[in-house]
């Protein structure tokens, strides 16, 4: 206890608990020690739950330490229709790359896992609800012809819950179609690619490259799909199952080759690409 100039006695400040140091769980409910769910490479230590992860944790738990080589890191969009909502389309950018640390919702490179050389991609909710816009486009693209020229398996991680990125219309929508056609060339010069299905992949991404894996596998409770369940409940006039567009739903539908756990992810991609024969590789310069 002290006392001020007017004799009035004053406790000291309690300390508080520093902000972000727990969670609480979306699916149990338990509030849970943030570094302990960062140690379990972000699962819920009680009920297993996959919380968000960013494109750059992503490729850190996926990839050998070091080993992620970025490319195409300073493409940026050119806002090319002035696009303007709640705010303009330019701020809007400048804004979630303050937010993110990213440039757009896309990272690709080239790394290596347990010592297998791939290209990789990965796209993030957290920018834009990850969607897929012109440079979202280009950098996969990108990636997958020069997973092409080098004869190296593929992956693409998919986090994107926005589809088509409304902001850049129909040079939006095209990157669908561009990527695609990427995959198709990629295929008929025996590659091999691996799509991973995260919480959420959904609209004109899901409709694309996230559903054109060799192998597509997907995380536990992962929501997938082209419209969201309330739009489809609505669309078609019936109640939907309790887990319609999760990965178990569409498991048992045989869009999704596998589920597999996030912690068992790095593993189980090593043992695809070692059952994997590809053309022999081209020396990168």
């Amino acid at each position: 206890m002290v006392e001020n100039d007017n004799n009035i006695s004053e406790r000291p400040a309690k300390r508080g608990v520093p902000e972000g140091l727990w969670l609480q769980c979306p699916e149990c409910g338990a509030t849970v020690y943030r570094k302990q769910v960062d140690k379990l490479l972000g699962l819920c230590p009680e009920c297993n739950y996959h919380f968000y992860v960013g494109a750059r944790v992503r490729i850190e738990q996926l990839l050998d330490e070091g080993s992620f080589e970025e490319w195409d890191a300073q493409v940026c969009s050119v806002d090319p229709l002035g696009f303007v909502d709640s705010k303009p389309y330019k701020k809007r950018l400048v804004s979630e790359q303050n937010k993110t640390g990213m440039v757009d919702a896309c990272l690709t490179g080239r790394g290596y896992l347990r010592g297998r050389p791939l290209v990789i991609g990965v796209t993030d909710s957290a920018f834009i609800m990850g969607s897929m816009g012109s440079v979202v486009g280009e950098k996969l693209t990108r990636a997958i012809e020069q997973a092409t020229r080098f004869s190296l398996p593929l992956i693409i991680v998919s986090g994107s819950g926005g589809g088509a990125r409304m902001h850049e219309g129909i040079l939006s929508l095209m990157q669908m179609a561009k990527v695609s056609a990427a995959l198709g060339r990629y295929h008929e010069a025996g590659g091999f690619y691996i799509s991973v299905l995260t919480n959420p992949t959904m609209g004109g991404v899901a409709a694309s490259f996230a559903s054109l894996g060799d192998l597509v596998v997907a995380e536990p409770k992962a929501l997938v799909g082209f419209a969201g369940p309330r739009v489809v409940a609505a669309t078609v006039k019936a109640e939907l199952p309790d887990n319609f567009q999760t990965s178990e739903f569409l498991l048992e539908h045989g869009f999704v080759d596998r589920i597999i756990n996030r912690a068992d992810l790095r593993s189980e991609i090593a043992t695809f690409i070692d059952y994997c024969e590809m053309p022999p590789a081209k020396k990168a310069r």
